[in-house]
């Protein structure tokens, strides 16, 4: 009975002290038993009420960063699938590669006008759909639209309207295509494009944050309130990290189309 009452009596000092702590300060507790040693006993203590304490303590110093948590995904498959958030948040990534590779360059090629989406009055239609395309000179692009003619119109407007500078001309059902210098003007419009294709995907990203976080919070109720909070704070660590990789992409498309 003497033991045990030690032992309850040091434990709220050693919680007191553990918000204080580092990392390399904590007691090692045995993998089999999660407890803490308290003068020569064995006092269990909530591993997940460190694991925030730790998480949530500000770093001391310029430059310094908060600690990483980092859940395993397979113990808390019940309540959300992280592997498939993390998949989610990178496809929003990718396409952002997509994107830049696609209809942002200074290069002109046949291959820049394949994916024009062109409005008919059956729908929304990639312009290599519709038309056959082919590059007549480094200076010219031809969209022959014979296949769907009354979709010719639409398809010149699409062009025009992609937003790369590009002024088409209509000849029957021919689509001719100049291709204009590379202005610096128009390097500096794209690079415009490439920072609105980048704030849309940082919401396409902040939609997958928020749909994850709204299933955590759905078993508010079931577990404990660190469990909630510690899955939240790595819902938005990965969001963080997402971000980041488009702030890279950007800057180097940036650089890649001002020279």
């Amino acid at each position: 009975m003497a033991t045990a009452l030690r032992c309850f009596r040091h434990l709220p000092s050693l919680l007191y002290r553990s918000s204080f702590a580092t990392p390399r300060g904590l007691p090692r507790a045995p993998a089999a038993f999660p407890a803490l040693q308290l003068d020569g006993c064995r006092q269990p203590v909530p591993q997940m009420l460190l694991s925030r304490q730790l998480a949530t303590k500000k770093a001391k110093g310029k430059g310094q960063s908060q600690a990483r948590v980092n859940i395993s995904a397979a113990l808390v498959e019940d309540i959300i699938n992280l592997e498939e958030t993390s998949e989610d948040m990178q496809a929003v990534v990718e396409a952002l590669k997509e994107d830049f590779s696609r209809n942002l360059s200074v290069r002109t090629s046949p291959g820049v006008l394949d994916h024009i989406m062109v409005v008919t009055k059956d729908g929304k239609f990639p312009l290599n759909q519709l038309g056959q395309i082919s590059q007549k000179s480094p200076q010219l692009i031809l969209v022959n639209m014979t296949d769907f003619p009354e979709s010719t119109a639409a398809a010149t407007k699409a062009i025009r309207e992609s937003g790369m500078n590009l002024n088409p001309e209509v000849d029957g059902t021919l689509i001719r295509v100049p291709i204009p210098k590379v202005t610096r003007e128009h390097r500096e419009s794209l690079a415009k494009l490439a920072k609105q294709s980048t704030n849309k995907s940082k919401e396409a990203l902040r939609k997958v944050r928020s749909k994850s976080v709204n299933q955590v919070k759905k078993y508010k109720n079931k577990v404990s309130e660190d469990t909630i909070w510690l899955l939240e704070k790595q819902i938005q660590q990965m969001a963080d990290s997402a971000a980041a990789e488009m702030d890279k992409l950007l800057a180097a498309k940036t650089k890649e189309l001002l020279g």
